[in-house]
């Protein structure tokens, strides 16, 4: 640490005490710090605009794909019967094409059977009657349908109808694919290289690949950009998420990551989490921001505290004898940890996406069980911010769960009873699972050391994403059977919720900075404390 670091500041008269208690850890002094010159103050709220206001693009980039891909509804075309000015529903389609639930059939029509030589290629009343049509024998349609609506999507851009709307879904995986391959490793170059670079460049990244697959002049084009749009991008979530919780105190933190997942918080920010510094052993960094948020929240920041922090940081990273990236002995210690906070992770990400994307086969518009889709999740990001402290982290991840599995459960018992009920089940299980992963999100940020929280986070997110590659090909279960889905988001959640109170409470207790800090997580609340692979 340089004396320049210090000696810019302005004295201050007051006294300030960072002396630590008995039972607690080195790292209240930053946080005392962050109490005194503001924990959201003007300087931090600054900052999380700038970090807020592109968010909705981002929601918009990594979802999108549900409306770009989506299936359309459409007919066969009836040579007999239809002309340039037909319609999806004409009075004769009754015996030409087979009903198939509340539409018809996509891919047959019945089989024309007047002799072939009064045939001619121009529609007319003399062949389009029922008498010519064998209702009891099915034909494949040809290239040509009829469609309902007149929405655009991949599917008419590159003709994927009947047989080939698995590539529809595939989109949905690859999208996936690029977060699998993206989130570990922008984590590992953000605790590497710091937050804000890699916020910076993913975001430009990003918003060129996006670019580029909006001109896609074939599927596999428009494949291959999905990919590399979310390879580069899909980092930017978890980075700014980390930003948003290791930038103010220890109060106001559920509230922060309330507020930033709310905004579905990514872009570019000008600020560098203080935590992170401190644990590369960047102190003047770390000095020059906490002034600077002084100065703009209008508080007295002494050289006193400042010094003692950096004392502190320096005593304790020295004591741990850990590098500052020590990814291995992170793997080691808290692979039980790791293992069941990535299940975890899997299985939100499977039903969490796995709901939106079903969403839209529910009874009804689907624009409008969308819309809905995406409603219900903001009181479901609010709730935490109630919950998380009163309940503590592990009672309201559990709670949530169990409540999502719950209604998926009764979707099997009570569906059958009409539209309005299955989607008020499916709205409330919507908005439980959204509600368990706001606090999963908070609580993985909460239970690994500084210098690998990025990477252990975008580790689990990482497997996670092995959920959302399977989540797009959840609605194709249902041609075996209605409740296929549910059953199988109803069994995850089950298992999962009942794990995650394996997980150590985090509630009430500071960011742990070290390895050792991470590990005992549970000694204070009187839990058996963690050594190796212990919980």
């Amino acid at each position: 640490m340089t004396n320049n670091a210090l000696g810019n500041g302005s004295q201050s008269n007051e006294t300030e005490s960072f002396e630590k208690s008995d039972d607690e850890s080195d790292v209240n002094v930053l946080d005392t710090i962050l109490v005194h010159i503001g924990e959201f103050g003007r300087y931090q709220m600054f900052n999380y605009v700038l970090l807020c206001i592109p968010m909705v693009f981002n929601a918009f980039q990594s979802i999108s794909y549900v409306f770009t891909t989506s299936p359309v509804i459409y007919r066969c075309n009836v040579p007999q019967c239809d002309s340039a000015t037909s319609q999806y529903w004409e009075p004769w389609v009754n015996f030409t094409i087979p009903p198939k639930g509340s539409s018809l059939d996509s891919c047959n029509r019945y089989i024309f059977e007047e002799a072939i030589e009064k045939y001619t290629s121009i529609p007319s009343s003399e062949f389009c009657i029922a008498q010519n049509f064998n209702t009891s024998r099915l034909e494949k349609c040809g290239k040509d349908f009829k469609f309902r609506d007149e929405e655009y999507t991949v599917s008419n851009e590159f003709g994927f109808f009947c047989s080939e709307e698995w590539k529809l879904n595939m989109a949905g995986t690859i999208n996936n694919v690029g977060q699998f391959i993206g989130i570990p490793l922008g984590g590992l170059l953000a605790d590497r290289y710091g937050r804000k670079t890699i916020l910076a460049l993913a975001g430009f990244l990003s918003s060129i690949m996006g670019i580029i697959r909006s001109f896609s002049v074939n599927y596999y084009m428009f494949l291959s950009f999905e990919l590399l749009d979310m390879v580069v991008g899909s980092t930017l979530f978890p980075t700014a998420f980390l930003l948003a919780i290791e930038l103010v105190g220890p109060k106001r933190r559920v509230a922060a990551a309330t507020i930033i997942t709310i905004f579905y918080s990514l872009g570019e920010a000008l600020l560098e989490s203080v935590r992170w510094l401190l644990s590369q052993r960047r102190e003047d960094q770390a000095i020059s921001i906490l002034r600077r948020a002084a100065r703009i929240n209008k508080r007295k920041l002494s050289n006193s505290s400042l010094e003692q922090l950096v004392n502190l940081n320096n005593s304790k990273l020295e004591e741990a004898k850990e590098s500052t990236y020590p990814i291995r002995k992170a793997f080691k210690m808290f692979s039980w940890r790791i293992t069941n906070c990535s299940f975890c992770w899997f299985t939100h990400t499977l039903v969490a996406l796995g709901l939106s994307l079903n969403s839209v086969n529910l009874g009804g518009n689907k624009y409008n069980n969308f819309m809905l889709n995406g409603l219900v999740q903001v009181p479901g990001l609010i709730l935490p911010l109630f919950i998380m402290n009163s309940l503590g982290r592990r009672t309201s991840l559990c709670g949530s769960m169990l409540v999502c599995a719950l209604c998926m459960g009764a979707t099997i018992l009570f569906g059958k009873y009409g539209y309005a009920t299955e989607l008020i089940l499916f709205l409330i299980g919507k908005f439980a699972i959204t509600c368990s992963f706001q606090v999963l999100y908070f609580f993985t940020s909460e239970i690994f050391p500084t210098n690998v929280r990025n990477s252990l986070l975008s580790l689990c997110s990482m497997i996670g994403r092995i959920g959302s590659m399977i989540a797009p090909q959840t609605p194709l279960l249902a041609n075996y059977y209605e409740y296929a889905p549910q059953i199988l988001f109803a069994g995850f959640a089950l298992v999962s919720g009942c794990l995650t109170l394996l997980f150590p409470e985090t509630s009430n207790k500071c960011l742990p900075t070290t390895m050792d800090e991470a590990s005992n997580l549970n000694r204070k609340t009187g839990g058996k404390s963690e050594q190796g692979d212990d919980i």
